[in-house]
């Protein structure tokens, strides 16, 4: 099977290439913006891997040629960085996501797989569990708006010779060789592991789930494997069996691997980001194929195995290499990518 994956050196891409690149026939097209973001300076891309650097707002039809399944990854990742210029998140999340989808049906594409988010649900405000299809949808970001409009628009494309499925996945944690430590558990662990201590700005009950990054590997390899008239047309939040976490349960679980000092100094009294996730969906319909391994119980260790192994620092986690918004704004600073986020050279 020839698989076409965007956004392959980012921080996920990275880590499912080299694992599909043993199964399956790998192309990646990736815009390159955080291409000096590696914090192993060995890391390669292998030379197997058909490696591409195109901005996705430029592709054209001959790009999915021989393709028969592709993994849509590529997007401004987060909600301060989709909040940086709201009409280039509109221009990549949701335009070019859409139209990516339209020319690998057009290039008869036989299984679409869009990474959407979570973040569609918004704040909740019911200690419930929220579920793909009876959930009120309250996207507040542009990201989070952006990316449950793509969703939408691409499902609509789908029919019995195009499958469509769309996983929304729970906050990352893990190691890769183009770490984040802008997310939650990776900013508290790489705190820990470079100061010795953490500070919690809120009192540590708002709710989160979180997931490794070798499980939602798992979820897209369960994807690409599982029958189309299975998955077609539906959604998946992924995470794992009791994957919701207050804050203060993952900041004790952080302590714990690191003997960091753990303050909660209360600056935010109340956090609204609070909110549980079902993924009972996910673990029973694709439980032949979605076999989930981690908690941040146990997840944890390949971090920290990555943490000595680099060598990481403090000025590695506050840096430009791990921030995606201050990677972004230093290129513009520099001059190398314009207002619209495009390289200028």
């Amino acid at each position: 099977m020839n698989i076409l994956i965007t956004g392959h050196r980012g921080y996920i891409g990275s880590v499912l290439t080299e694992k599909l690149k043993h199964e399956f026939t790998v192309k990646g097209i990736d815009a390159g913006y955080f291409d000096d973001c590696y914090l192993d300076k060995n890391f390669k891309i292998d030379s197997k891997i058909n490696n591409i650097t195109k901005d996705i707002r430029n592709l054209e039809l001959d790009d999915f040629k021989n393709v028969d399944c592709v993994i849509h990854l590529a997007a401004l990742s987060n909600d301060p960085l989709g909040e940086l210029s709201p009409g280039v998140t509109k221009e990549i999340n949701y335009n070019a996501a859409v139209n990516l989808a339209k020319l690998s049906k057009e290039a008869l594409v036989k299984k679409f797989v869009f990474i959407s988010s979570q973040s569609m649900y918004g704040i909740s405000t019911e200690d419930i569990e929220l579920d793909e299809e009876n959930s009120k949808k309250n996207p507040v970001t542009e990201y989070a708006k952006t990316k449950w409009k793509a969703e939408q628009e691409i499902k609509l494309l789908s029919n019995n010779k195009f499958c469509v499925v769309s996983l929304r996945p729970s906050t990352i944690f893990g190691a890769s060789p183009n770490f984040r430590s802008d997310i939650v558990l990776n900013n508290m662990l790489s705190c820990a592991f470079t100061t010795g201590k953490i500070e919690v700005k809120s009192d540590g009950s708002p709710w989160r789930p979180v997931l490794h990054i070798l499980d939602l590997v798992s979820a897209i390899e369960a994807s690409i494997k599982a029958p189309n008239e299975l998955i077609n047309q539906k959604s998946y939040n992924i995470g794992v069996l009791n994957g919701n976490y207050q804050i203060k349960n993952i900041a004790e679980a952080v302590k714990n691997k690191t003997s960091c000092n753990l303050k909660y100094t209360n600056e935010h009294l109340v956090d609204p980001r609070s909110y549980k996730v079902s993924f009972k969906k996910i673990l029973q319909e694709l439980k032949d194929y979605y076999k989930p391994k981690y908690n941040i119980y146990n997840g944890l260790d390949d971090i920290l195995r990555y943490f000595k192994q680099i060598n990481l620092t403090e000025e590695d986690f506050r840096g430009f290499k791990t921030n995606r918004m201050e990677c972004i704004k230093k290129k513009i600073i520099e001059g190398k990518l314009d207002s619209k986020l495009k390289f200028t050279k």
